[in-house]
């Protein structure tokens, strides 16, 4: 076996050549966008390289055939926040043979010890976790946009390795969409939506740079309780949306206000796998005119949600139930999508999983976030609850 570094034309073209190898038979797997994958490796591309730095390899037999490839990453800004300074590996992709397996995990362990890591998650990304992050282990069916899809193999290979549960993530679906959800929600939403010191807005691109603040405001507001809480890099976002202008739907996206404060968020897009699986990765002239084709004949009928966030202070207040309310009327403007993916929830966060079961969701996919300590003797803890001050919890409502 030869581990080849990704660094010219040729190993990128071998570097993505691997999964169509891997999923080949499987009409699951919707093929990413090469350009997006690239970019996570492009320092102009990825605010991660700011602080940090990647390196990917392919893994090839003697006599030359692919058996795998791995990235590996580390964000100075993340990775100290833990008692063991930890990178990451992720882009895995494997044929089901451990000795293979081993070596890339090995690759990726050499390199991080060298920068100073003493753990890696996996499979992870290299920048936000609404993309690209976790092993899935169940619910093998088609995935939304940005959640990762694994033979089920993959999860021996990890736990052979040495990789432990760090956390779990739950993914819901809502097979009829909005329409479906209990009545009492609908009831309690309408009165939450209705209160005179709550306001709702739907992101616009003419006002981009005040959304993006607004998104820093709640996400920071909403995790900072939890013991590795980071605040969220604003040019990731940005990053973010540039990159999938042509997939956002601007009234899919909604904001809560309370006196003009943002106080919560939700991001949803539709699913644009569905489109994906039949452009085989390229975004080429032709596959840009399918995609416009593609989405105009209503191809896509999923949507998937990227995040949901409310400051503690208002986590009791039904906010959530408020937003909702707002983009219910948007869903019946599209009867066309007729299932929602909610996803994920962590199982540290406890919060969002009642949500997303109080709305009706079921319990669909599981993926797991793996970690790898490279010192056995030290004691493995998996993610902590998040708990929030119990004063914060509670909102008083003076009307």
């Amino acid at each position: 076996m030869q581990l080849l570094e990704v660094k010219d034309k040729k190993t990128k073209r071998l570097f993505h050549q691997v999964p169509h190898l891997i999923y080949r038979n499987d009409p699951n797997w919707a093929c990413p966008l090469e350009m997006m994958v690239e970019n996570t490796f492009v320092p102009e591309k990825n605010p991660s390289f700011k602080n940090g730095e990647a390196i990917r390899w392919v893994l090839v037999d003697d006599r030359g055939k692919l058996l795998g490839r791995i990235a590996a990453f580390y964000n100075r800004d993340k990775a100290y926040i833990f008692e063991q300074p930890t990178g990451g590996c992720g882009f895995f992709e494997c044929v089901n043979n451990q000795e293979a397996a081993n070596r890339l995990f090995d690759a990726a362990r050499g390199w991080l010890r060298e920068k100073g890591m003493e753990a890696m998650d996996g499979p992870v990304n290299f920048g936000e976790n609404y993309i690209n992050w976790g092993l899935l282990v169940d619910g093998f069916m088609p995935q939304g946009f940005g959640m990762p899809y694994n033979p089920p193999y993959y999860l021996e290979l990890f736990e052979k390795y040495g990789f432990q549960l760090y956390f779990k993530q739950f993914s819901y679906h809502l097979d009829t969409t909005l329409p479906e959800l209990p009545e009492r929600f609908w009831k309690v939403a309408e009165w939450v939506a209705k209160k005179p010191q709550f306001s709702f807005r739907h992101f616009t691109w003419e006002e981009k740079d005040k959304f993006i603040d607004d998104f820093a405001t709640v996400y920071d507001n909403a995790w900072r309780f939890h013991e590795h809480f980071k605040p969220i890099d604003k040019d990731d976002l940005r990053d973010f949306l540039v990159s999938s202008k042509l997939l956002i739907e601007e009234k899919f996206i909604w904001f809560a206000y309370h006196n003009d404060e943002p106080i919560a968020l939700f991001v949803m897009v539709p699913d644009v796998n569905q489109i994906l699986s039949k452009l085989n990765g390229k975004l080429n002239f032709w596959n840009i005119l399918k995609l416009l084709w593609y989405r105009k004949r209503k191809t896509m009928t999923r949507t998937r949600s990227l995040i949901i966030g409310i400051s503690p202070k208002y986590q009791r207040s039904g906010i959530e139930a408020a937003i909702f309310w707002n983009l219910r009327p948007v869903m019946y403007s599209m009867p066309w999508y007729v299932e929602m993916e909610l996803s994920w929830a962590g199982d540290f966060n406890p919060k969002i999983v009642a949500l997303y079961e109080s709305v009706g969701g079921k319990h669909t996919k599981t993926h797991y976030t793996m970690r790898y300590l490279f010192d056995p003797a030290k004691p493995f803890k998996r993610a902590p609850i998040i708990h929030p001050k119990e004063e914060t919890e509670k909102i008083e409502d003076k009307n």
